[in-house]
Formats: C-alpha cells, sequence, structure tokens
C-alpha cells in the first residue's frame, strides 16, 4: 500500500516534504527545488494537495500544487500523479506537471502555460 507522507526526491533532485493525510486524504507540506531548476530565486514554497483512498485503491492516484515563493514573478504548478510499489515494497511516484506564471495581459496568455 503506498503511503504519500513523507519525503520524496525527484529525477532533478528536488524534493517534496509531505504530511500526514488527513481523514480527507488532504495534505500539505513543502517543495524544494534542486539545482537543476536552474533559478537561484526559487525558494521552499507550501504545497496543497490530496490523494485517492488507500483503502479502496492500493496506488493511489495524487494531485498537489505548489504556489512558489519567488522574488519577482508569480508562478504555480499543478503535479497529478500515481503512487506505485513494486515487487520488493518500493514506492515510486510517476507524475505529470504544468507549470503556469502571470500574464501581463490577455494578449500575452499564450505563453504564460508550460
Amino acid at each position: 500500500q503506498c503511503r504519500l507522507s513523507g519525503s520524496w526526491r525527484s529525477d532533478t533532485s528536488c524534493r517534496m516534504v509531505v504530511s500526514t493525510l488527513d481523514k480527507g486524504n488532504r495534505f500539505s507540506g513543502v517543495y524544494l527545488p534542486g539545482p537543476a531548476a536552474g533559478n537561484s530565486e526559487l525558494l521552499t514554497s507550501p504545497l496543497e494537495g490530496s490523494q485517492q483512498d488507500t483503502e479502496l485503491v492500493p496506488q493511489p492516484i495524487f494531485s498537489f500544487t505548489v504556489n512558489w515563493r519567488l522574488r519577482e514573478t508569480a508562478q504555480t504548478t499543478v503535479f497529478l500523479g500515481q503512487c506505485y510499489v513494486d515487487s520488493n515494497g518500493e514506492e515510486t511516484l510517476h507524475a505529470l506537471w504544468l507549470l503556469r506564471g502571470a500574464a501581463d495581459s490577455p494578449a500575452e496568455d499564450w505563453k504564460a502555460t508550460r
């Protein structure tokens, strides 16, 4: 059974620390950018999310949002993925993400999402 709470490290050395899930399967925590993020202005940022009930699904789907703490700009990333447990009991997260930066006008909206 997959337990999302704890500390996770990405392939790019970013790290997320997830608090214990509450009774509604919601969680909070922090996201720490790694050196591969390439932006020295990124600070440890709060995250909020939820996952499916592990009583119903042993390898649950999860989602979380990171509202980046930056010095000059506003950015938010959403992550959507699933937690897998292999035959050795090792947990792995697989996720896709979408980054949104603030646009100055509707004409600039097209380049605000990556």
